[in-house]
């Protein structure tokens, strides 16, 4: 077995890999989370919903997983892992900025002060669960790089984005 390098270990503590999938096309998207302990997988969950946007719904994946760990293993140390850069940006600097100016993006710049934040309602969510629950980080991993748990959840958010076709004869 050949070991993919920066690939997290998920034989220690439980890891949950997230992703999202969006077709611009039908603007159907879908979001899933993989959950993993022991490097086994104990958990998982997908979705999808119609008029979507990619990063919605990877920030929907996320908001899901930290849901579940809230459910099933409140208070345990426990890894979200995207492969969204903006997810990764959001959670680890931009929220809490966000959060204190009131869920608005304020700039030096007057043209950009109090912007709206895109997804407003899944950030504050999002900010909540990962507030209940200190030991839950998000951290950012590479995606389709043969990282087992991000090429499981890339495959669920893409059967929850497929859900939403209608069925054909």
């Amino acid at each position: 077995m050949t070991e993919i390098p920066d690939a997290p270990d998920t034989r220690r503590g439980l890891h949950l890999f997230t992703d999202g999938s969006f077709d611009p096309k039908s603007g159907h998207g879908g979001w899933a989370f993989a959950a993993y302990r022991g490097g086994a997988e104990i958990a998982s969950a997908s979705g999808g919903t119609g008029k979507a946007e990619n990063n919605g719904m990877e920030l929907l994946a996320i908001l899901e997983a930290a849901r579940w760990v809230d459910a099933n293993a409140s208070g345990e140390a426990a890894v979200i892992w995207t492969d969204s850069a903006y997810a990764i940006k959001g959670c680890t600097l931009w929220r809490p900025i966000w959060r204190n100016n009131g869920w608005k993006k304020i700039g030096a710049n007057a043209n950009l002060r109090n912007r709206a934040i895109a997804n407003k309602d899944i950030w504050q969510a999002i900010d909540g669960a990962l507030s209940r629950n200190a030991a839950l980080t998000v951290a950012w991993c590479k995606g389709h790089a043969g990282i087992g748990g991000n090429e499981r959840a890339d495959e669920l958010a893409e059967r929850g984005r497929l859900s939403l076709r209608p069925l054909t004869n």
